[in-house]
């Protein structure tokens, strides 16, 4: 097996990858974070990162045709300028650090970006650019640990923004910023060859779970988005706290 991973373990995390898949059809965003958090629970999560990175980014091609007039442009290409500039820096420090600290700040960037919507914060009138270059600066130091998008998640969840909008937003968003962080692995001995292999045996997954969570948003109210979105992060909190005290 690919990654050097146990028969059992792949198996496993082929479940973890169709449930993720599953959720970013449905919300745009959250399938790093539940694979990074079922994957930290029975080995290193690191190797999995652009693993994970290069089927975000196929998996955005089979929604391209869907989102691609309900993107908010302004927004992602300020909260992608704000992750450009501290990308480098962060993959920087997390490759230096040793595995098992990887999986406890994986779990634990989870959990606070998680808490924040925990706390009821909500922003009364929309951000300005300088404010998405913000958040994307945090996003960019927390795409180190493979869940970047959460915090871009936990910003427009708290702003008066269509779901469709939202969604397809967040899904250029992390197309980009794993577009930018791919060359920075690489640097860093992280992409070998076993990273295309897994990614191929993922595909026939992730495009069936991309396709039932694709067809569930479409039937979905509004209200029943922004509930699901709400709980998704609660859940990952959860995870990555009771990872980070184990």
């Amino acid at each position: 097996m690919p990654l050097d991973l146990s028969p059992g373990i792949a198996a496993y995390l082929a479940c973890a990858l169709l449930g993720a898949a599953i959720v970013r059809g449905y919300t745009g965003f959250g399938f790093s974070a539940i694979v990074l958090s079922a994957a930290a629970l029975v080995t290193n999560p690191l190797p999995l990162i652009p693993v994970l990175f290069l089927a975000e980014i196929a998996m955005t091609a089979l929604q391209a045709r869907a989102i691609r007039g309900h993107v908010d442009w302004h927004r992602a290409l300020a909260l992608l300028g704000g992750a450009a500039l501290v990308l480098p820096l962060a993959f920087g420090t997390m490759l230096s650090l040793p595995a098992d600290l990887v999986r406890v700040t994986v779990s634990l960037v989870i959990g606070a970006m998680a808490l924040l919507l925990l706390t009821g914060w909500t922003l009364h009138r929309p951000l300005g650019r300088a404010g998405h270059v913000g958040v994307g600066m945090v996003a960019g130091a927390a795409n180190a640990a493979g869940v970047g998008g959460l915090p871009v998640a936990a910003c427009l969840g708290a702003q008066p923004i269509p779901p469709a909008t939202f969604r397809a937003t967040m899904v250029v968003f992390l197309t980009g910023i794993d577009i930018m962080s791919l060359p920075l692995l690489a640097w860093g001995g992280q992409v070998t060859a076993d990273t295309f292999v897994a990614a191929l045996m993922a595909a026939p997954v992730l495009a069936l779970g991309l396709t039932i969570g694709s067809r569930r948003f479409a039937a979905a109210p509004p209200a029943a988005f922004r509930r699901l979105a709400t709980w998704l992060l609660l859940a990952l909190s959860a995870l990555g706290l009771i990872r980070a005290m184990t």
